[in-house]
């Protein structure tokens, strides 16, 4: 009997915000077959995998220290998607952000407390500055802001590379590719005593706020609302399409400028070529997780962010691959998607249709 699948007349708005639960669910399912198959008691190793991370205040810090880019990344792409503008190049403005932050601390780092905003300013500017180029290809030639914003992170890279390579590598830094270390003025500072966990955290809630009173209750957050949804009644509105691709990108290219002068700033403390760890394209899992919800996108990134650090424990404690949390982030954002298509369409059963008369006899 063949099947078909088709939209739903009504999607339930329960199981949109349900997805997420279910897509955890069935990753801890997941998780304890690959520790029973490894020869583990399933329950216990997934306890332990989970809750070793958190067992002291360090560990804690660590955690609020790696959610801190990916919900202030995560929110600002949210944004752009509400708008159905889909941002891929954050990685890319992250590392903008590291260039122009880092340059600000090099040359300034020691002339006072005015540094440090100023950095997070200029990171800010450096990764819009590298959205408004997709955010231009795409309102002056309709071309796809996926495809540009995703190359122009390998250009980022490359560009990072050889500053740190050339012109930034620190004389007495061995020949290693990395700056000098940043002078104090330049570092965040930190929030909780006896960890690394700095300001950032508290940028990345205070941004969430922001962008949830942005979105929810304002008018122009209602536009991009409904540019996103419905383009052609945003049209016939008289919103604005265009303004709507530039603010999603702007607004993705700050935030994650903003994430990268967290990362020279705070736990590097100097210029690396690999300053991100990858949180340009993690964050795209966490806004997606949160349903590109503020408030959803606060737990999702510290969900992300905890399976980020229980890998590291795992090789420590466990024995198992640093690899495993990777893995269990993408089999997360697998039964995600999964549970998100179920909840937009349906598989039906399409009966046969009888055989004419004539073709039966």
């Amino acid at each position: 009997m063949p099947l078909r699948i088709e939209r739903r007349p009504r999607p339930s708005r329960a199981m949109s915000w349900a997805s997420p639960l279910i897509a955890a669910a069935l990753t801890a399912a997941v998780a304890m077959i690959l520790f029973a198959l490894d020869g583990r008691e399933p329950v216990s190793t997934l306890w332990i995998f989970l809750t070793t991370p958190l067992a002291d205040l360090y560990g804690f810090g660590e955690l609020l220290l790696k959610a801190a880019p990916l919900i202030l990344i995560g929110v600002g792409l949210a944004i752009g998607f509400r708008a159905g503008v889909w941002n891929i190049g954050a990685e890319g403005q992250l590392v903008l952000g590291v260039i122009f932050g880092g340059w600000l601390a090099l040359e300034f780092g020691g002339a006072g407390p005015w540094v440090m905003p100023a950095m997070l300013l200029a990171g800010g500017i450096g990764g819009a500055l590298w959205a408004a180029v997709p955010a231009l290809l795409r309102t002056r030639f309709n071309a796809s802001e996926i495809l540009t914003s995703l190359m122009l992170n390998y250009c980022a890279q490359l560009w990072l590379a050889y500053l740190v390579f050339g012109p930034w590598r620190d004389p007495a830094g061995f020949n290693f590719p990395q700056s000098a270390p940043l002078h104090p003025d330049a570092l965040l500072p930190i929030v909780i005593e006896n960890t690394r966990a700095n300001i950032e955290i508290v940028i990345a809630v205070a941004a969430a706020l922001v962008a949830w009173i942005f979105i929810e209750r304002t008018h122009l957050g209602f536009q991009l609302r409904v540019t996103g949804a419905a383009p052609g009644a945003a049209r016939y509105a008289g919103f604005p399409v265009r303004r709507a691709v530039w603010i999603g990108m702007l607004t993705g290219g700050f935030a994650a400028g903003v994430a990268g002068v967290g990362e020279i700033a705070g736990p590097l403390g100097q210029i690396f070529p690999t300053a991100s760890a990858g949180y340009g394209y993690a964050a795209i899992i966490v806004a997606f997780l949160g349903r590109l919800h503020p408030a959803g996108i606060v737990p999702a990134g510290l969900l992300l962010a905890l399976l980020a650090i229980a890998g590291d424990y795992a090789q420590m404690m466990l024995g198992m691959p640093s690899s495993i949390g990777g893995l269990f982030q993408g089999t997360l954002l697998f039964f995600l998607l999964a549970a998100d298509v179920l909840t937009t369409w349906r598989i039906r059963r399409v009966e046969d249709a009888p055989l004419p008369a004539t073709e039966a006899a």
